[in-house]
């Protein structure tokens, strides 16, 4: 029986909460979105600065009156996150003061939270990375089943989970901090199918501790150990791209639903239902629709979409090596410069190059990325290789250039360069000679055009996944029926 028809004197009703991050935000929303039209009542739990946002900047026009049973609730983030008084607007906590207040308020106001909910809660989705908020716990003394959702790729949560298994190797913490420079990062780790070549310096750095107290890879080993408490997982990924690593995390979690991508997902119901979805919203920043028209007067394929994230930042030094290595590549650019891009200083650039770019480039501080990607005048797209951006760009079948900056990015870029063959990779020193190599290769040498087939080929494969009987399609409905049987 179909999960929309089944009719139940207790309505299925998950209670979603993400780690407060654009990225984690965007896809637990994709995925809350997917539920709700299985006839799952939603509730969503976002920080008070990050609800602010997403309302501001119009994050949620899909959520209308056509959409009964999807709330938002809100919790607090720090004792200056909460309404204007006396004329003066609250001030936005950075992340590390939203990490630590939800650490030590999370869990009560949670508690609260559900207390107060109409309907009752069935089952709670929450993001692997707010286990430390003591989820879990909550989820036990509420007597609700819980599921963790990693917002990334099967590698990525492999790479993350190694901090247990090389904790119980006795490999981390390293030994001293000699072994971050004498070659010992190098080490392959042969132990996962799937993952071939991968290093110990292609961990998310915080892993790689010389103290087992370090703050840092505590979280990170308390995260991987979290994965052993529940019964259910899901992963933003789909089987055909990462086959053998899926089927051997099965072997160790054996409740592993993957529901990537999520947007072609969604593209389904718009499909099926002839009803509006949503396309690059869910955004906490106001998105620029103005690229879209710049791209649209543009040659097929010819420009270089440029976009580091919503959390990455850079030096000064390094935006100007990147902003004339794509000025010298000689080909047009769409490229996202955030307010707080540059790490601790406004973003100045010298007057020729603002010059330069001008006669060639397009600057926005935020775009609807997935309706920028889907142009056909996007050519390539140079990116920090965070998992939503390169789900999105195989989705439509788009090469790669990866300048990794944290977390599970340095695996992404891994398995994208190595194992999916869409990408290449910048190192971590930017110099302008090797920006404008990359990108003319990605655009114009025979490399680019590999990496464009092998690029089109995973597209069809996401398409397939995401297709009526495809692995995606069956375990999302596998996913809302195991949540309605809950209730």
């Amino acid at each position: 029986m179909d999960s929309v028809t089944r009719n139940d004197q207790k309505k299925p009703h998950v209670v979603f909460i993400p780690f407060p991050a654009q990225s984690h935000i965007k896809c637990m929303l994709k995925l809350a979105e997917l539920l709700h039209h299985k006839g799952i009542h939603v509730t969503f739990i976002n920080t008070r600065s990050n609800h602010k946002k997403l309302v501001e900047s119009g994050g949620t026009p899909w959520l209308d009156d056509d959409s009964p049973g999807f709330v938002f609730k809100t919790v607090s983030d720090g004792p200056s996150s909460g309404a204007a008084e006396d004329g003066v607007e609250p001030v936005t906590p950075t992340m590390e003061e939203v990490w630590m207040h939800l650490a030590n308020n999370f869990f009560d106001s949670f508690l609260d939270l559900v207390s107060g909910l109409k309907t009752p809660v069935t089952c709670i989705i929450c993001d692997a990375f707010m286990t430390y908020t003591n989820t879990i716990t909550a989820a036990e003394k509420l007597k609700i089943p819980i599921i963790l959702f990693w917002t990334m790729a099967a590698c990525g949560f492999m790479g993350f989970y190694q901090a247990k298994v090389l904790t119980d190797k006795g490999l981390l913490p390293l030994k001293d901090e000699s072994y971050l420079t004498n070659g010992f990062l190098e080490m392959e780790i042969d132990w996962i199918p799937g993952m071939e070549g991968y290093r110990l310096k292609d961990l998310p750095e915080h892993m790689l501790a010389t103290k087992m107290d370090d703050p840092g890879f505590k979280y990170l080993l308390k995260t991987a150990e979290a994965a052993h408490n529940v019964s259910y997982m899901i992963i933003h990924t789909f089987e055909e791209l990462e086959a053998r690593l899926v089927n051997e995390i099965k072997t160790i979690f054996p409740n592993v639903y993957t529901v990537g991508p999520l947007q072609l997902l969604l593209n389904q119901i718009k499909e099926k239902e002839n009803k509006r979805t949503s396309l690059g919203c869910y955004s906490l920043w106001r998105e620029e629709p103005e690229c879209i028209q710049w791209l649209e007067s543009k040659e097929p394929s010819s420009v270089v979409y440029v976009n580091f994230g919503s959390l990455a930042v850079m030096s000064l030094e390094d935006l100007i090596e990147f902003g004339w290595g794509l000025v010298n590549s000689g080909h047009e650019f769409l490229w996202i410069i955030r307010t707080d891009l540059v790490k601790g200083e406004p973003v100045v650039l010298p007057q020729e190059l603002e010059e330069e770019m001008g006669k060639r480039g397009f600057i926005a501080k935020w775009c609807p990325q997935e309706d920028v990607l889907s142009q056909p005048s996007v050519g390539g797209f140079l990116t920090h290789g965070g998992w939503n951006s390169i789900i999105e760009s195989l989705s439509v079948g788009l090469p790669m250039i990866c300048w990794p900056y944290y977390g599970d990015q340095r695996t992404n870029c891994r398995q994208m360069c190595k194992k999916w063959e869409v990408g290449m990779e910048i190192g971590k020193n930017v110099k302008r000679d090797e920006v404008e190599k990359l990108v003319r290769l990605l655009m114009d040498g025979s490399e680019g055009k590999r990496m464009k087939e092998k690029a089109t080929q995973w597209k069809k494969m996401a398409e397939m996944a995401t297709s009526s009987n495809g692995s995606s399609s069956l375990d999302i409905e596998k996913l809302a029926n195991l949540i309605i049987n809950f209730s």
